[in-house]
């Protein structure tokens, strides 16, 4: 992962300061940290821990050598250095840790500044808001801050126990910086339960420390005892201890680069980038979102309907149970099963399939009630039938903005769905037949046999029906209709497309349709545009027709709950973070 993990301090002389950081390298590694051998080194400690080998390496400068690397380096000055090294990690001769991991052959440094003056000044920068403006309530705990010029920031406050400092605590912080907002917050419940996990321990070796300093020599009535003196008089006089004083561990560097080290890999192996060949369609995001409420409604249906059911009648699921049945009644089912099979046949296959049976009048006046969201209502005895009509003409429209509803023995109004399946004797109110947004399809038995001769070779299952459509507002020839609506023809009469090509180009054209309404949704709904600069992008889109404002009007009630919130929060992050700012 490509990011920075920082420990920093709160130093009462000199505010916040970085303390250790741990930053990873794909290339060789800088000049201070050298991970060969050295000639005069003290110590060499190796330690595996998750595939990466730690070599620490310490050696002794002479004070020139030390000196010009004082001067060359951009962490603060000497001078501005607690005297007890309060605000220093390691010491001034001490090249750092280096880390090798030995699969990806990337190595992870620490020291106490990074060397690069940009990283320099993004850690520091993040260090100061993350121990003096970005802190959460109480003053301890994580927090998430930052921009695209500087960083994003996961900060966790904390503090450690100090006999000798005011309030008997010290603050500090870890700070994880890196420049990809969306893979940061994203890691956010894997980085606050291991850092949480880092300062439970070093809270704990200090808690250690403080009760038995405490022990041999309470401070607080010592303090109640002493005269009271100036506050920058006994601020000087009392600069803060090093970490390894307050927690008793001679070995806190090295332990604190391991953990960081690993923490850098691990968080950048649990997420992994998949490729994709293009963003998810808004039918895709629509059935997510009704799956995901089918399966919360399901977790409380969950045994009411076996509690419900007689013991008696078993459920029979195509064909099954079949064995356990007497031979007359295995017959007896072969006979239904083929009946069934039979009845099957009676369906439309495809719009191209559709098309031919009802004839171009017909299936332009059905299609364009479809497209404009109007209700559509099947009248037939076949349930088979309507409901292959259901999914054939449901491919014209987005997932969002399909209802059905395909069999039922009484009128269901429009606002329920704009599909309707209906049994004959159904009476469906004048006020509907009347309607200019309605459509009805009654299926009769045809008067005469053999009506389409010529359409099938293998099959005459449809013959037996005849197809009459009707609405209160019929559909001119001549109209121009939805410019949708003649593509879709076009592709159905053309000859040369196979039925695969022509459901690929009915994809196409509802992708293309939806983006314009994504577009009409963004103008008016979220900005809130006046009439007079709709029309001009309606005029853009190339939909200013009535059929087409009226197509777009009704698709938009298609949008996936996804799309709009993700829209919404996106046009609200400017005004908060500017009013944060």
């Amino acid at each position: 992962m490509n990011a920075i993990v920082a420990l920093c301090h709160f130093c009462e002389l000199h505010g916040p300061r970085t303390l250790f950081c741990t930053e990873v390298l794909h290339s060789p590694l800088p000049q201070g940290a050298s991970s060969g051998d050295i000639s005069g080194q003290n110590e060499q400690a190796e330690e595996e821990e998750g595939g990466i080998q730690m070599s620490s390496r310490i050696r002794s400068h002479s004070p020139a050598e030390g000196a010009s690397a004082d001067s060359s380096s951009p962490g603060p000055k000497k001078s501005d250095m607690c005297e007890a090294s309060g605000c220093r990690s390691l010491a001034g001769g001490h090249p750092g840790y280096v880390s090798h991991d030995k699969e990806t052959s990337i190595k992870y440094v620490s020291h106490q500044h990074p060397n690069h003056p940009q990283l320099f000044s993004i850690v520091r920068q993040a260090c100061v808001r993350s121990l003096s403006c970005e802190v959460c309530p109480g003053r301890e705990g994580p927090i998430f801050f930052g921009d695209e010029q500087h960083g994003f920031v996961f900060s966790h406050t904390f503090f450690i126990k100090d006999s000798l400092a005011r309030g008997f605590q010290r603050w500090y912080s870890i700070i994880t910086i890196m420049m990809d907002r969306i893979y940061l917050i994203n890691s956010w419940p894997f980085l606050l339960g291991k850092i949480r996990g880092i300062i439970d321990e070093l809270q704990g070796k200090a808690l250690k420390v403080f009760e038995a300093e405490q022990y041999g020599c309470p401070q607080r009535a010592q303090r109640m005892n002493t005269a009271f003196t100036p506050f920058l008089h006994q601020r000087n006089g009392n600069a803060a201890r090093s970490l390894t004083s307050l927690t008793n561990d001679e070995n806190l560097w090295a332990c604190l680069h391991t953990s960081f080290a690993w923490l850098l890999k691990a968080c950048g192996s649990r997420l992994t980038e998949k490729l994709l060949e293009g963003a998810p369609t808004e039918d895709t995001l629509v059935q997510m979102e009704k799956l995901a409420d089918l399966k919360e409604e399901s977790e409380g249906w969950d045994g009411s309907e076996e509690e419900e059911k007689p013991s008696s009648q078993p459920d029979v699921v195509e064909g099954q149970e079949l064995s356990k049945c007497s031979p007359e009644s295995s017959l007896m089912a072969d006979c239904n099963s083929w009946n069934v099979a039979h009845r099957r046949l009676s369906v439309f296959r495809s719009l191209r399939h559709m098309r031919q049976v009802l004839g171009a009048s017909a299936f332009r006046m059905l299609a364009w009630h479809v497209l404009m969201g109007n209700q559509v209502i099947w009248k037939a005895r076949d349930m088979d039938l309507v409901q292959s009509a259901f999914d054939v003409l449901r491919t014209m429209l987005p997932v969002g903005c399909v209802r059905i509803i395909p069999y039922s023995d009484q009128y269901e109004e429009a606002y329920r769905c704009n599909f309707l399946g209906l049994s004959p004797h159904v009476q469906i109110p004048s006020h509907i037949l009347a309607s200019e947004f309605a459509v009805l399809v009654d299926v009769r038995t045809a008067t005469r046999s053999n009506l389409y001769p010529t359409l099938f070779d293998d099959e005459q299952s449809l013959n037996k029906y005849e197809f009459v459509v009707t609405s209160g507002s019929p559909v001119a020839a001549d109209r121009v209709g939805p410019t949708i609506l003649n593509k879709i023809e076009a592709a159905l009469t053309n000859q040369n497309l196979s039925v695969d090509v022509v459901d690929q180009c009915l994809v196409c054209l509802k992708e293309e349709w939806m983006n314009k309404v994504k577009v009409l949704f963004k103008f008016t709904k979220v900005d809130s545009r006046p009439k007079e600069d709709t029309q001009k992008l309606l005029s853009i889109l190339g939909a200013a027709e009535e059929d087409n404002v009226k197509l777009l009007k009704f698709w938009m009630t298609g949008l996936s709950k996804t799309y709009k919130s993700h829209l919404m929060s996106t046009v609200r992050s400017p005004t908060s973070s500017e009013s944060r700012n």
